[in-house]
């Protein structure tokens, strides 16, 4: 990858042009490809990111509460939302891997392109500011920030379940990873929530749920026990 192609993305999708480039392609090289990788660079990133937003819901979202506000910037931050970015923005074939995690699919791996738009958002920190890097981020994240729902309906399937079980006072579900299959980078995540009573020894209920994280299959199982207690 030449560095001006690297440069082009940058100016065509985050409108943005570094003054150092070196920082450029630090934020885009996997600790895979070179002992000069971004994994520092995506620890400021995470920081900027999470300013930005906040910033920008706090001023959209006069009238919510701390707890909407933070479940609105988990939505969006989150590393999913991350990797569905920086997928659609073209930012995999930019990022350096060793011959190993190229290999085995890592361009495609939710965890490497999330670091890497965060990365480059730290690098983008770095070179021109924060007020650089907040514009940045929100004109990326726009349509992301105008979209987004009442924050009550961002409530997830684990969140809804916990709240439904502290409303009658039970304690709330405990989820037990099962199994991972599958290759490193297409794993699959099997875990069960159980659901007890109060005073009870035994579960009321077990659901089981699968995905490609184990958050994704936590929040699975969670999904599959609020149907059932829907049903009772």
């Amino acid at each position: 990858m030449r560095v001006n192609d690297a440069e082009n993305w940058c100016k065509e999708v985050l409108n943005y042009q570094f003054s150092d480039s070196g920082l450029l392609m630090r934020a885009l090289t996997h600790r895979s490809a070179s002992s000069d990788h971004n994994e520092r660079l995506e620890f400021l990133g995470d920081a900027v990111l999470d300013l930005a937003i906040s910033g920008s819901l706090y001023e959209s979202r006069p009238n919510a509460r701390e707890g909407g506000l933070s479940r609105l910037r988990a939505e969006l931050v989150r590393k999913e939302s991350l990797a569905e970015l920086a997928a659609a923005s073209g930012l995999a074939r930019y990022i350096l891997l060793g011959g190993g995690e190229r290999r085995s699919g890592g361009r495609q791996r939710d965890s490497v392109l999330a670091n890497a738009l965060e990365a480059v958002f730290g690098a983008i920190l770095l070179d021109g500011g924060y007020d650089a890097a907040s514009r940045v981020i929100l004109e990326f994240y726009g349509e992301r920030l105008a979209s987004l729902p009442d924050e009550e309906a961002l409530k997830d399937a684990k969140t809804r379940l916990q709240e439904f079980l502290q409303a009658r006072h039970n304690p709330p579900p405990e989820y037990e990873l099962l199994v991972v299959s599958g290759a490193a980078h297409a794993q699959t995540f099997e875990v069960v929530c159980r659901i007890i009573e109060a005073g009870a020894e035994t579960p009321r209920l077990e659901t089981k749920g699968e995905g490609s994280s184990r958050r994704r299959a936590e929040q699975a199982a969670a999904t599959r026990a609020l149907e059932e207690l829907a049903g009772d």
